[in-house]
């Protein structure tokens, strides 16, 4: 009998989603509650294969009270860029600890890019792209390598750049999941108020969007809620969400190395 033909072995490098299946979930969560919308999908089709990142900044405590009333075993994800304010890593032991989170996973930049980019600690002040990069882009990717999907916190009403975002979404062959993208300010402070949730204690002091402490200011009655992030600087994001913007330093600037 002839020897059967061996199959070569085949690497499935396909992303596990694509704009399609993005545009689908869109369509099939359309006015559908977030509760009952992550209910579905947490215990469903992404069980298992998702994640939720969370800065645990001004109003991160309703989305990660959301999921946990869902699974509190979805790993929960924490990227320490080493440039967090004090209060942010209270606020996180606090709240994760309170919702009953199982799976805290917290991850810091590479000591080597640190070593070979940073080494003075201060690139945030001449190259606040670069730091990003450093310190949160690329321990983001590592911290996402086992997962298909991830939850995102962004909503619509923080930055006009935000105006269009969509409940779902690709990122680099991942599902984004962005279940709070539709509400409004209102009904987050509404939903905090009910359930109780603590609060960042920096939001009281004026900061209500929270990142690392060198680059966010406080924020002026009136202003966006991100014109404290970068201030002085052309840059809205730090490069989790799509590209961070270019930089160039403000007139007069002079960067310290």
């Amino acid at each position: 009998m002839a020897e059967a033909q061996r199959q070569p072995d085949v690497i499935d490098t396909a992303p596990a989603f694509v704009q399609a299946d993005a545009d689908a979930l869109n369509a099939r969560f359309a006015g559908v509650d977030t509760g009952a919308m992550l209910t579905e999908l947490l215990a469903g089709e992404l069980k298992g294969r998702i994640a939720i990142v969370s800065s645990f900044g001004a109003e991160s405590a309703a989305l990660l009270h959301l999921v946990a009333a869902v699974d509190k075993t979805v790993p929960l994800i924490f990227i320490n860029t080493q440039k967090m304010f004090g209060e942010t890593l209270a606020y996180r032991d606090e709240l994760a600890e309170r919702l009953g989170f199982t799976d805290l996973r917290v991850f810091r930049p590479d000591p080597y890019d640190l070593a070979a980019r940073d080494q003075t600690g201060l690139r945030w002040s001449y190259d606040p792209d670069g730091c990003c990069d450093i310190r949160k882009v690329r321990p983001l990717r590592r911290a996402l390598a086992p997962f298909d999907a991830w939850i995102s916190g962004r909503k619509a009403f923080q930055a006009k750049s935000r105006a269009a975002l969509p409940r779902f979404e690709i990122d680099e062959g991942r599902l984004k999941l962005n279940p709070l993208a539709d509400w409004s300010k209102e009904q987050l402070e509404a939903y905090i108020d009910e359930h109780k949730l603590p609060r960042h204690p920096l939001v009281a002091q004026g900061y209500p969007s929270i990142g690392c402490s060198p680059c966010t200011s406080k924020v002026g009655p009136g202003e966006d809620p991100r014109s404290g992030r970068w201030k002085g600087w052309e840059k809205t994001e730090c490069g989790i969400h799509g590209e961070a913007s270019a930089s160039e330093l403000p007139p007069g600037y002079d960067p310290a190395f």
